[in-house]
């Protein structure tokens, strides 16, 4: 891992096109534009290949599904895979919601992802361990998250970050952990579509190192996020979302190393 990257995609802006969770859109658009990226959002299936075109990145989330977004889904996952731009999937609650898991199958079956990014409830349902997840919660269960992401990384060819209070990366081969971080990411609905946004970012300026690419984009969000919460005397969820935005464009690559737990 390099977090060199960060300058990098500082250097390059590239533009992340996501197909996003109208509840976070606001705070992903944000994010990238602040940590470095430029965002592009669409609902529109017609504009699909022109912003896959121009795009270095595409993030597809399942947060606010429709009829009309699952089928721009299908139609921009193919044209990425046609155009060679990376792909990640934010399987938004498909360990609660059976109609969700059928989609994300039925997308992972049409078109190849380079990430899937999710909590331990959503990898578990793709990889198809029990898991109790509850709505976009993780919720609970016994088994090894780490092998739980790795089945996951090897059914779908891709890689896969199980993100938690301790970030699981994996390659089906390679495991990296990530344990920077803050319990208020908990109390901040949209820092796992954040993430995935910002793993799109990432793996645009480093699509042949995916993941490298996602392990970078997992300590630079958590190392952010937790500089901001050492300077907080309360939990204030509202501040800290704030905060944060600003801490993405100030944050260094000093900074980060200094910090970082990664192994």
């Amino acid at each position: 891992m390099t977090l060199q990257l960060l300058n990098t995609l500082r250097d390059q802006n590239p533009i992340v096109f996501n197909i996003a969770n109208f509840v976070t859109v606001q705070d992903v658009a944000n994010g990238l534009n602040a940590l470095g990226a430029s965002p592009i959002m669409s609902a529109e299936v017609q504009e699909a290949e022109s912003m896959v075109q121009i795009a270095g990145a595409v993030c597809i989330n399942m947060g606010t599904l429709t009829t009309q977004q699952v089928n721009q889904m299908a139609v921009v996952g193919k044209l990425a895979n046609q155009y060679h731009k990376p792909v990640v999937l934010d399987p938004v609650a498909v360990g609660a919601v059976p109609y969700r898991k059928q989609v994300a199958l039925d997308l992972l079956d049409k078109f190849s992802v380079d990430v899937i990014r999710g909590n331990a409830g959503e990898i578990a349902a793709l990889a198809d361990i029990d898991w109790q997840a509850k709505g976009i919660d993780a919720g609970a269960g016994q088994g090894d998250v780490v092998e739980i992401a790795k089945r996951c990384a090897q059914q779908f060819n891709c890689c896969v970050i199980l993100s938690g209070p301790t970030d699981v990366i994996t390659d089906g081969k390679r495991v990296a952990k990530v344990a920077n971080g803050t319990p208020l990411f908990q109390l901040h609905v949209g820092s796992g579509d954040l993430l995935s946004s910002i793993v799109a970012a990432f793996a645009a300026v480093s699509p042949t190192a995916i993941y490298d690419a996602a392990q970078v984009a997992c300590v630079v969000l958590a190392g952010a996020g937790e500089l901001v919460a050492s300077q907080m005397t309360a939990a204030r969820p509202a501040t800290f979302a704030i905060d944060l935005i600003d801490r993405l464009s100030l944050v260094s690559v000093q900074e980060i190393q200094a910090i970082a737990k990664l192994n």
